[in-house]
């Protein structure tokens, strides 16, 4: 088995445990209502987090399911941003369904062509995220047109273990800090991409859909 496949397979395996629990369908209407509080900061393009200083990431055109397994994981502090923390820890399961269903819109689909030459680092990135930076299952995040801080910060963050994921944490560990910047940029620059919530408020979908 390839080192590629072999994570690949752990992917999936995780990603089984990560699953969201049963849950009505999901009611973007109601998830609208809902996430009004996301908007003063998802919903502003460009807007920066305060401290440490990198964009709030965007969230339009996100897998929903990808949505949950995030909020899910504010919730539990295995991502720390006290923010989100308090955010997350007031929503019921069937909450983050509904907002994750508003908030993300029209999600993105693979294109099967990237933009610009796949980073060396990048060649067991793709098995989970796709050349174009599309996840290939929905619980794994598209990073198509994501800020480029924001990825930076991310990687960063799973490197030095202070987000918490098994896989992301092993394959982020052998990562130099060339490789981030250089899969960012990449990542960041794959078209079309996400995009605010001011958008899919505006338009239901990223422009370029």
């Amino acid at each position: 088995m390839t080192s590629r496949s072999a994570w690949l397979a752990v992917s999936l395996t995780i990603a089984g445990f990560a699953l969201p629990g049963p849950a009505a369908a999901a009611d973007a209407a109601r998830g609208e209502k809902l996430a009004y509080t996301c908007q003063g900061c998802h919903g502003i393009p460009n807007y920066k987090n305060a401290y440490p200083i990198y964009s709030v990431p965007k969230l339009g055109g996100q897998h929903a399911a990808y949505l949950v397994i995030a909020l899910k994981g504010y919730a539990s502090t295995e991502r720390a941003h006290p923010t989100m923390l308090s955010q997350a820890t007031t929503l019921s399961e069937q909450d983050m369904q509904d907002i994750a269903a508003y908030l993300s819109g029209q999600e993105l689909k693979p294109t099967g062509k990237s933009v610009g030459t796949l980073p060396k680092a990048a060649q067991t990135c793709v098995a989970c995220h796709g050349p174009d930076g599309v996840g290939i299952l929905p619980e794994y995040p598209n990073l198509a047109g994501q800020h480029e801080d924001y990825i930076r910060h991310a990687l960063a963050a799973y490197r030095s273990g202070q987000r918490k994921n098994a896989v992301m944490g092993g394959m982020a560990t052998a990562l130099t800090d060339e490789d981030i910047r250089e899969l960012a940029r990449y990542y960041s620059s794959q078209r079309p991409g996400l995009c605010s919530t001011d958008e899919i408020r505006q338009l239901g979908k990223c422009k370029g859909l």
